[in-house]
């Protein structure tokens, strides 16, 4: 399995995140399977999610018109920065 990373900066968490929440359903049918979620702590309204993907299904799910519509409901300012990322070691610390 691979990992998504991407960083994006949004109007106001508040709205986004009930937008994202919504979306959990969608993303596991593309082939998510979970991740993490982090807010910068400089700016709550710049967010960091790691998610555990397969990457082809993740770039397909990334070009569809419908997750580009709930970016723009809830709030998400321009494209995110995304990186697709396999997995070289687990490091103990």
């Amino acid at each position: 399995m691979g990992f998504v990373f991407l960083r994006t900066t949004i109007e106001d968490y508040d709205k986004w995140k009930p937008v994202f929440d919504d979306d959990a359903a969608d993303r596991k049918a593309a082939g998510s399977g979970g991740g993490q979620l982090f807010r910068d702590d400089q700016d709550a309204n710049v967010v960091y999610i790691l998610f555990d993907w397969d990457l082809e299904k993740a770039r397909e799910f990334g070009q569809s018109e419908r997750l580009a519509k709930k970016m723009q409901q809830g709030g998400v300012l321009g494209p995110p920065d995304i990186f697709f990322m396999n997995e070289v070691e687990k490091l103990s610390s």
